[in-house]
């Protein structure tokens, strides 16, 4: 199941990423809350590969930009599903240098679970900017079959 929701997490990420692409007049705040999802799954897949990630927590980037890092976090993400063992403990030290220990299985559902509540503030900023967003409720894609 965590396999599937990495990929619900891919398809509902790039459902966004088309948005971004196609409207320039996107408010600033929509594209920062996309970045930081971007980084945060970043951040969170290379704790897990013991690797230093190259992006904070809340750098900002343009969306042309959006795309590109969401394939290589995906690309971590499905490297880590294969071939980390979802039981293992991963000490990791977070942003304000506290340091804690956390199983794998456990970051990736924070992965999903986090990136899932920043898409529907995104959603209601793209409501208010006169944009409609795209559906990306778990129930929905897997119905008309996009997972």
């Amino acid at each position: 199941m965590l396999e599937e929701s990495i990929r619900y997490t891919k398809v509902a990420d790039d459902k966004l990423i088309e948005i971004f692409k196609h409207h320039p007049e996107i408010s600033p705040k929509a594209i920062d809350l996309f970045t930081h999802v971007l980084n945060a799954q970043h951040i969170w897949a290379n704790r897990i590969l013991g690797l230093l990630p190259k992006y904070q927590v809340w750098e900002t980037y343009g969306a042309d930009m959006f795309g590109q890092i969401s394939a290589e976090n995906f690309k971590l993400l499905n490297q880590i599903v294969k071939t980390i063992p979802l039981d293992k403990e991963i000490t990791y030290t977070n942003s304000l240098g506290d340091q804690y220990t956390s199983l794998a299985k456990d970051i990736l559902f924070h992965v999903v679970n986090h990136s899932t509540y920043h898409r529907a503030q995104i959603a209601s900023l793209f409501k208010l900017d006169g944009i409609t967003p795209p559906v990306t409720d778990y129930i929905m894609l897997k119905r008309d079959r996009q997972l």
